[in-house]
C-alpha cells in the first residue's frame, strides 16, 4: 500500500473515531437525563450530537469521494454498504440533533431515546464494517 494511501486510510479512521465515540455518549447522557431530569445532561446530549453530526458529515464527505475514484476501477455494489450506512447515520443524527433542541422533557423522551439507540447502533455497524475490512476483500470465483 502506498505511504499516501496508508496516511489517508489512518486520517479516515481517527475522522470516524469521532462519531463512533459520541453518538453512544450522547446516548449515555440521555440515558442520565432520564432518571435523574437534571437538565444540563439534555444540553450535554446536543452538543454531543452536534459534535459527532460535524465529524460524521467529513467521514461522508470522504467516503463518497472515495466511492467515485473507486467507481472507474472497480464497479462491485458491495462498496455502496459503507457510504449508505454514513448516509443513515447522517440523517438519524440530524433527526436526534433536531429533537433534541426541543425544550426539557420533549428533547429526550422515547423519541429522542429511540433515536439515539438507534444513532449508536449505526454508528457502531458502520465503523465495524470500516474497521473489518469487509469491503477491501476479494471474492474467490
Amino acid at each position: 500500500m502506498a505511504p499516501v494511501r496508508m496516511i489517508g486510510t489512518a486520517v479516515h479512521r481517527i475522522l470516524l473515531a469521532f462519531p463512533t465515540a459520541l453518538f453512544p455518549a450522547a446516548l449515555v447522557t440521555d440515558i442520565a437525563y432520564l432518571r435523574t431530569a437534571q437538565m444540563q445532561w439534555t444540553n450535554f446530549s446536543a452538543w454531543l450530537i452536534a459534535g459527532a453530526l460535524v465529524f460524521c458529515g467529513l467521514v461522508l464527505a470522504w467516503s463518497l469521494i472515495e466511492l467515485l475514484l473507486s467507481l472507474r476501477v472497480d464497479r462491485r455494489r458491495r462498496r455502496l454498504i459503507y457510504p449508505a450506512l454514513l448516509a443513515i447515520l447522517f440523517v438519524l443524527g440530524l433527526l436526534n440533533a433536531f429533537k433534541h433542541s426541543q425544550d426539557a422533557w420533549s428533547s429526550v423522551g422515547a423519541f429522542g431515546l429511540t433515536l439515539s439507540i438507534l444513532s449508536t447502533l449505526v454508528a457502531l455497524a458502520a465503523a465495524l464494517v470500516a474497521g473489518s475490512g469487509i469491503l477491501n476483500r476479494e471474492v474467490a470465483r
